[in-house]
C-alpha cells in the first residue's frame, strides 16, 4: 500500500507538516454537519490559514453524485489545480465520497483521510476504496485510489454516541473472525467495554493493510474483508429506502455476519459450537435488526447487486473456523433469504 498511516496523539501534528510542504497547493476540507461542529475546532488548529472548508449534510442519504457536485463546484470555483489536497473530516461516507470527488476531479487530486469515527478509523479509511451510492445499492460508483495519507486520531471518538461506537465495533469484529482467532478469543468476553481504543484500532489496522498490500484491487484475497457484507449490505440498502427505518452500516454488518456464519455452519463449513459462540457474542453486543420474514425475499434480491457477484452466481464470503476465512463461496438468493428467516427466529 501506499498511504501513509498515522495513529494516536500526533497524527494531526504530522497532517501540519504535510500541509505545509511547498508541494501543496490549496487545502479544502470536506466536512459533515456534524464534524463541522465537533470535529473541526480541533482540526483547525493544524491547518492552514487559507483552508477552505466545504460542508455537506450529514447522513448516508446524502453519499450521492448531487452532493460530490458540491465539492466539485467548490474546487472549480477556487480554480483549484492539481496541487489542491482534500481534507476528507468524517466518517465512512465523508471518506468514501471525498475520496471518490477528489480522484475524479481533473483526474485526481490528493486526498487524505482524518476519519472521526471508528468505522471509519478501522475500515473505510483505509484501502482505498472510494465511492458513492447510486440508485439506492451502497458503494454502486466508485473507483480504487489510495490516499496519500491517513491520520487517526483516537481522541475524535470521544465525539461519538455509544450506538455510532458499537458500529464501528463490528468492523474489528469483521477482522478478527476472518483472520484473527486469537483475537476473538482475547475479546469476547471483553466486548465494547474498552478504556483505550488505540492499540484495537491499530491492530485492526495492520491486519487490514497486511490484506490490501496482497490485493490492492480485490481480485482474491481482499475479499475476505467482505465478511458479513453481502447480507449487510442487502440489509442495509432495503431499509436505507424504508423511511424511518434507516440501520447504521455496523449494525447491518453485524446482522450480516450472523446470517453468513449461519450459511457457513449450513454448508458444512463450520461446526456449531462456533456458530454458537459467534452468535452469542454478536448478540451480546448488538441489538436486533428488526423486519419481518414477508421481507426476507425482497431484502435477498438486493445481494444481485453485490460487486463481488460473477454474472447469476453470488459469491459471499464466508468462515470454515473463527479467524479462517474464506472467499468465492456460491450462494443462491434462497440460501440468503433462509439465513434471514434464520436471524429472525433468534
Amino acid at each position: 500500500m501506499n498511504e501513509k498511516l498515522f495513529i494516536g496523539d500526533q497524527a494531526l501534528v504530522e497532517l501540519a507538516k504535510l500541509l505545509s510542504k511547498p508541494a501543496v497547493g490549496q487545502v479544502f476540507v470536506l466536512v459533515d454537519a456534524n464534524t463541522g461542529a465537533q470535529c473541526l475546532p480541533l482540526l483547525a488548529k493544524v491547518l492552514p490559514d487559507s483552508a477552505r472548508v466545504v460542508e455537506i449534510p450529514a447522513g448516508e442519504e446524502y453519499k450521492t453524485l448531487a452532493t460530490c457536485e458540491t465539492l466539485w463546484a467548490e474546487l472549480t470555483e477556487a480554480r483549484a489545480d492539481r496541487y489542491a489536497v482534500v481534507v476528507n473530516l468524517g466518517g465512512g461516507v465523508i471518506t468514501d465520497l471525498g475520496g471518490f470527488a477528489a480522484a475524479v476531479y481533473k483526474r485526481g487530486v490528493r486526498f487524505v483521510q482524518v476519519p472521526t469515527t471508528l468505522l471509519a478509523q478501522v475500515d473505510a479509511s483505509v484501502g482505498g476504496k472510494t465511492g458513492v451510492d447510486f440508485m439506492g445499492f451502497k458503494n454502486q460508483l466508485g473507483v480504487f485510489q489510495e490516499p496519500a495519507a491517513v491520520f487517526i486520531e483516537p481522541r475524535f471518538l470521544q465525539t461519538l454516541d455509544p450506538r455510532q461506537l458499537k458500529s464501528g465495533y463490528a468492523e474489528i469484529v469483521k477482522h478478527w473472525l476472518i483472520a484473527d482467532a486469537d483475537g476473538f478469543a482475547r475479546n469476547r468476553y471483553v466486548g465494547m467495554l474498552v478504556d483505550d481504543w488505540t492499540p484495537l484500532i491499530g491492530e485492526s489496522v495492520a491486519l487490514k493493510q497486511r490484506i490490501v498490500a496482497q490485493d490492492p484491487l480485490e481480485s482474491g484475497l481482499r475479499k475476505l474483508l467482505n465478511f458479513g457484507h453481502t447480507v449487510g449490505h442487502a440489509l442495509e440498502s432495503y431499509l436505507l429506502q424504508q423511511p424511518g427505518r434507516e440501520i447504521l452500516h455496523g449494525e447491518a454488518v453485524a446482522a450480516g455476519m450472523v446470517c453468513e456464519t449461519w450459511l457457513s455452519y449450513h454448508k458444512g463449513l463450520l461446526s456449531a459450537e462456533e456458530l454458537d459462540k459467534i452468535e452469542t457474542f454478536l448478540f451480546s453486543v448488538f441489538e436486533k435488526v428488526q423486519f419481518v420474514t414477508l421481507e426476507t425475499k425482497a431484502i435477498a434480491d438486493f445481494a444481485r447487486q453485490d460487486k463481488k457477484n460473477s454474472g447469476a452466481i453470488i459469491n459471499c464470503t464466508l468462515l470454515e473456523g473463527i479467524g479462517r476465512g474464506v472467499y468465492d463461496q456460491a450462494v443462491t438468493l434462497e440460501e440468503i433469504a433462509e439465513s434471514l428467516r434464520y436471524y429472525h427466529r433468534l
